[in-house]
């Protein structure tokens, strides 16, 4: 099977570009063949229509929480029906019609709405993998990376197992590569886009990364072996290179396990979706 890993930023550049890894898998082994970087979103959309069969994982949330989405005054934002959008396609559709101000703009509008600690909320594949909430604007900007990417899955037709039926040759699953990362070097750093704040430990750290999957660890967490031909993966200190990996073996073990709802729950919130990686299981079970 062809494999996608894909690091995904709400503003690709040729300074920042979207990095994909791509692997191929048998069931039994994940070979890693080369980095793709994308330096805009065209690319990127080209990439989502290729024909034959792959499966990809990508870093960022393609939902918001139930909780927002019943919460939020849909009238006032321009929704024609009288009541909430009743699907994850609906409310992507809605969100894709506004411009990114006033996206940026109805969700602080909805925070400022907010009690203090009442103001971002969580999906519960996020509150299982600790990831931030897909309403975050600023530090890693996951409501942006949202924005400019659930709408693009959506105009591309691809299948999202708990989202949305499309071309189930083209299947893309959400990963998040902290959540992998961590199981392995706990909450150790191990990236950082600050030039000023790179460091000898966090390379370290990137090193250990790989090092354990490539002899071992792929296999115990995950049922396959990893084959990295070409470790230099761990040279880019803002972590992409890497984070492709990583979100590429959470792709494979989606795939495995394609015919038990992709290593997610039976009951998926189909508003939300899942993170795929089985730690989420671990702590959801």
């Amino acid at each position: 099977m062809n494999i996608r890993g894909i690091d995904f930023t709400s503003a690709p550049s040729r300074r920042k570009p979207l990095t994909c890894a791509k692997a191929t898998f048998d069931g039994r082994l994940l070979s890693f063949e080369r980095l793709i970087q994308w330096k805009n979103f065209g690319e990127f959309e080209q990439a989502l229509r290729e024909t034959g069969s792959w499966i990809a994982a990508i870093d960022f949330p393609f939902g918001q929480s139930r909780r927002l989405i019943e919460n939020l005054d849909w009238n006032a934002i321009g929704w024609s029906a009288s009541k909430r959008p009743q699907t994850w396609s609906a409310y992507v559709r809605h969100f894709a019609s506004l411009e990114k101000q006033q996206f940026e703009s109805v969700l602080k509008d909805y925070r400022n709405s907010r009690p203090k600690g009442d103001k971002h909320h969580k999906r519960k594949c996020d509150e299982l993998a600790k990831s931030q909430s897909p309403q975050t604007p600023v530090g890693t900007p996951v409501a942006k990376m949202f924005f400019e990417g659930a709408p693009r899955l959506l105009r591309a037709g691809v299948h999202m197992p708990h989202l949305r039926k499309g071309d189930a040759r083209r299947t893309v699953l959400e990963g998040y590569p902290g959540v992998l990362a961590r199981s392995i070097i706990g909450r150790r750093s191990y990236k950082n886009d600050n030039k000023q704040k790179q460091t000898d430990d966090q390379r370290a750290a990137r090193r250990e990364i790989l090092t354990k999957l490539i002899n071992g660890d792929c296999q115990r967490r995950y049922g396959f072996r990893l084959q990295v031909q070409k470790p230099k993966l761990i040279e880019d200190p803002c972590g992409d290179n890497l984070d492709a990996l990583l979100c590429a073996i959470q792709a494979a073990w989606g795939w495995k396990y394609r015919k038990n709802n992709y290593g997610a729950p039976q009951r998926v919130d189909r508003l939300e979706g899942w993170i795929c990686d089985p730690e989420l299981l671990r702590f959801e079970g």
